[in-house]
């Protein structure tokens, strides 16, 4: 698997969608740009989307990132809510998939787990602990770029520090191959 040097983060919202890129220099993460789209001022949901798609496609072939990190939806009790995001996250996937990156997903709870060590921490403390750990400014009423820099420093944190992606061994064949040492 080739080693990963940049990263987006993705924070899918049809009204304000966060995004950030890292890059991994000499295994240490750097931002390398940090925002928001404002989508408020599009009136209907569809140009929203179409907007979504085109500016991450123009972010994307900005960086070059390898990797796209984007927060995965959780339940909510708006089901029209719940659509709305859940279309604002596929059209971002669509446009990481057409530029040829490899999606991944993380879950609020991993991503605020993996930043603050508190899987239940305010958005506001994910902030804070980025802001101290990457030495970085940010508005802070942009903390959905902040919620996007969270899952790109979360894919940062898998990857480990070779800057490759631990697999998984789904297989006993796989991980015999994998692991001939353990073999007696």
């Amino acid at each position: 698997m080739a080693k990963v040097s940049k990263i987006i983060g993705v924070d899918p919202g049809t009204n304000v969608l966060g995004y950030a890129v890292i890059e991994i220099i000499d295994r240490k993460p750097v931002v390398l740009d940090i925002g928001v789209l404002d989508l408020r001022s599009f009136e209907d949901h569809q140009t929203k989307l179409k907007e979504i798609f085109l500016q991450l496609q123009e972010i994307i072939e900005t960086y070059l990132p390898q990797h796209m990190a984007i927060e995965a939806p959780f339940f909510g009790k708006n089901v029209q809510s719940m659509l709305k995001l859940g279309r604002a996250q596929g059209v971002s996937m669509a446009a990481a998939m057409t530029m040829g990156l490899e999606i991944i997903e993380y879950s609020p709870k991993k991503i605020k787990q993996s930043i603050t060590g508190n899987g239940n921490a305010s958005k506001e403390q994910v902030a804070a602990m980025l802001k101290g750990m990457l030495r970085f400014t940010v508005k802070d009423h942009y903390l959905d770029a902040t919620d996007a820099l969270g899952a790109a420093m979360t894919h940062f944190h898998q990857l480990g520090s070779g800057g490759v992606l631990k697999s998984k061994t789904n297989s006993w064949k796989k991980f015999l191959k994998e692991n001939p040492d353990r073999i007696k």
